[in-house]
């Protein structure tokens, strides 16, 4: 068992290009569940409407590169206003039931033969991300021995490390501001800001469509880095690893997500490659206790005891707290 190669492929996607889309959608997450109290099981549909929104402006309606982008940002702002405004004035649960359902009808209509002159079908767009590449100033690959990447891959890093200080940056700012003071209060008791005269309906509007954008954001980088967009790569399986990089990292912390994100791509990966050299020929689990099919599943079994335990032990997660976690459902 080489223990480096186990450290080189755990390093490569807790840093690579994979573990920042779950970055950027558990920042939105962030916003929603641990700033506001907003329970929303959907945020892959918000990644897939930026993703969609830049695909289909530039390929289908052959608009400008820039216009794509742009309406990477207004396509989960538009669905923010569209799942907000029925679902945000009832109780918690029917935002968690509308999202997640919305996100899943939006895959389905993105995959469907019907659609395909538009969406790409289940074969997806692609023929979009060229002046992205093209404004790539690395001439060549990084390589730190632990961990390389190509050139294409530096970029993308380069961007999407960016993108997510930034955002970082904005809710840190926002958060310690009245407008995020006004959320957090909103998390803790409704009614009693209710009865200080601000608009409820209005911020968790405001906040659900901040997070929906700041994920939007993770779809954009996913479709630029792809330079493709497939509607299986938005499946309700993405809401739940960023919940789960949310929770390990810390819901309600500005740097949580990032943590979080790291943590859990760095396990991901790790266990896998662990288990993978472990099983089989040349390992040192007997092939009647575990296969190398087994091997590559056993893992996300490991992870979620991790996980279980980590709710047990620490609730508020690595940096977090434990007040931030508490969920209003009235």
């Amino acid at each position: 068992m080489d223990i480096l190669d186990i450290l080189r492929a755990a390093l490569q996607q807790a840093l690579g290009p994979q573990a920042i889309v779950f970055v950027l959608a558990a920042i939105g997450l962030n916003i929603h569940f641990g700033y506001t109290g907003l329970l929303n099981f959907g945020q892959a549909g918000f990644v897939a409407a930026g993703a969609y929104g830049m695909a289909v402006t530039v390929v289908t309606f052959d608009a400008p590169f820039w216009i794509g982008v742009l309406m990477a940002i207004v396509a989960p702002l538009v669905l923010a206003v569209i799942l907000g405004v029925p679902t945000l004035r009832l109780r918690a649960d029917y935002l968690a039931i509308v999202t997640i359902a919305a996100a899943e009808v939006l895959r389905f209509v993105f995959g469907a033969v019907e659609t395909k002159d538009t969406f790409g079908g289940s074969n997806g767009l692609n023929g979009y991300a060229k002046p992205f590449q093209e404004a790539n100033p690395f001439s060549s690959g990084l390589d730190l021995g632990i961990v390389s990447f190509g050139r294409n891959d530096l970029w993308s890093l380069t961007v999407g490390w960016a993108l997510v200080a930034l955002c970082c940056l904005l809710v840190w700012a926002l958060m310690r501001s009245p407008w995020g003071r006004v959320l957090r209060s909103i998390r803790e008791d409704e009614d009693a800001v209710r009865s200080l005269g601000k608009n409820v309906f209005a911020y968790k509007m405001q906040a659900l469509a901040l997070g929906g954008v700041i994920g939007g954001l993770g779809g954009l980088f996913l479709a630029l880095k792809q330079a493709s967009v497939v509607p299986s790569d938005y499946s309700t399986l993405m809401t739940f690893y960023a919940f789960a990089a949310l929770l390990l990292g810390g819901a309600g912390r500005v740097m949580g997500p990032v943590i979080g994100a790291f943590v859990f791509w760095f396990l991901i990966a790790g266990l896998g490659s662990f288990f993978s050299q472990s099983a089989g020929d040349g390992g040192w689990i007997p092939e009647v206790i575990m296969t190398d099919t087994q091997a590559s599943l056993i893992r996300y079994i490991m992870l979620g005891l991790a996980i279980m335990l980590l709710m047990i032990f620490r609730p508020q997660g690595i940096i977090g707290d434990r007040r931030e976690i508490a969920i209003d459902g009235r």
